[in-house]
């Protein structure tokens, strides 16, 4: 379906419409494509976070509800969405849309590269991971971090050949005013003189959260006057309040809901945490080392592969209160140690994961695509 006008088009398609950071990276690309380049479409299963925000940035946007990867009636309409907005490439992200997407692409004669941003469920039963080793074989298939290209490669059994590593990127943002961030700490009536150590993340139990939560007794002895922020929504929300209350830390935790002020939560922080279970390349993290924060995160997935341990900020196991603690203690105990740590990886963050460098990435990867079509 490639044709030669001079603006090439591609439409993007998640499986997800979020709020989360792989939802965050379909947004950021769609709407940063090179114009004089690219025409960047959205198509999603369901209406949500990710519609919303996308039309807001003036990216054209589309809902073709599925019934999954047999719906015949989502093929024949995804098609007339190629052929009416004149698709020459498309970018699927995670396993529903990869599937459906390349289906579609290869009865059609459309390009397409697949993105998977993490673990999930795609290689535990059989025929996921022969739907996954048939996507390999006709799409451009891409791991957001070197871990995650080795885990398919080892779970799914598709070659390493097969597989493109292209690393998430964030924009960088403005430091808000120090009027600002007074202001919103005063908005969340964050005491004046406490320390405050942060997450931003959905409340979904891969996230972690409770461990964190389970820590803050231990640094309260050493740190009491410390106050911590969970800035997401999801699931574990009541569970993780009712914990809270149990530990009688009520006054010390706050639940921030659904955010869209992102940039003015990080810049109160003096500690990011990211207490995962599993991650693929984690954008909170990324996002917190743009605005200059020491990161604590756990030992998985794509973090070791951004934080490095002992210099932009610390590395613990994963479900481990105990080290989440000791290494929030040295933190706050040594705010020049934070500071050091925070400028650090916020310049390692804008010379390796920016958005103009994923951007870049990936457009150099459709112009790949593109020219072996023509």
């Amino acid at each position: 379906m490639s044709n030669s006008k001079e603006q090439k088009t591609i439409l993007f398609v998640s499986t997800s419409s979020g709020p989360g950071g792989a939802e965050q990276v379909i947004s950021n690309l769609a709407a940063s494509l090179d114009p004089s380049r690219y025409r960047g479409v959205l198509c999603l299963f369901r209406a949500g976070w990710l519609q919303e925000r996308s039309q807001s940035r003036g990216v054209p946007t589309f809902v073709i509800p599925t019934q999954g990867i047999m719906d015949w009636r989502w093929a024949f309409r995804f098609r007339d969405l190629l052929k009416a907005e004149q698709v020459d490439l498309i970018h699927a992200h995670e396993f529903d849309a990869n599937v459906q997407g390349t289906a579609v692409a290869a009865h059609c004669g459309v390009p397409l590269v697949a993105t998977v941003h993490g673990k999930h469920y795609f290689w535990e039963k059989l025929r996921r991971r022969l739907a996954y080793r048939w996507v390999s074989r006709r799409a451009n298939m891409v791991a957001v971090s070197e871990d995650l290209k080795r885990f398919i490669v080892e779970k799914v059994g598709i070659p390493s050949h097969r597989i493109t590593v292209l690393y998430n990127g964030v924009d960088v943002h403005h430091a808000p005013a120090a009027a600002e961030i007074g202001a919103c700490r005063k908005e969340l009536h964050l005491p004046d003189t406490d320390r405050v150590v942060g997450v931003v993340g959905n409340l979904y139990p891969v996230k972690g959260h409770q461990y964190l939560i389970d820590s803050i007794p231990r640094v309260l002895e050493q740190c009491p006057d410390t106050s911590f922020v969970f800035a997401g929504r999801g699931q574990l929300e009541s569970e993780l309040k009712q914990q809270v209350n149990r530990l009688g830390l009520d006054k010390r935790v706050y639940f921030l809901g659904l955010r869209q002020d992102i940039p003015r939560i990080l810049a109160l922080l003096d500690v990011f945490v990211l207490p995962s279970l599993s991650e693929g390349l984690s954008m909170a993290i990324l996002e917190a080392m743009m605005a200059g924060k020491p990161v604590i995160a756990t030992h998985v997935g794509g973090n070791p592969e951004i934080v490095l341990d002992g210099e932009t900020g610390f590395l613990v196991p994963a479900k481990d209160s105990h080290a989440l603690a000791a290494s929030l203690i040295k933190l706050l105990r040594d705010p020049q140690m934070a500071i050091q740590f925070g400028e650090k990886g916020r310049r390692r963050a804008e010379r390796q994961f920016s958005l103009h460098t994923m951007v870049n990435a990936y457009q150099s990867l459709y112009d790949q695509c593109l020219q072996s079509e023509s």
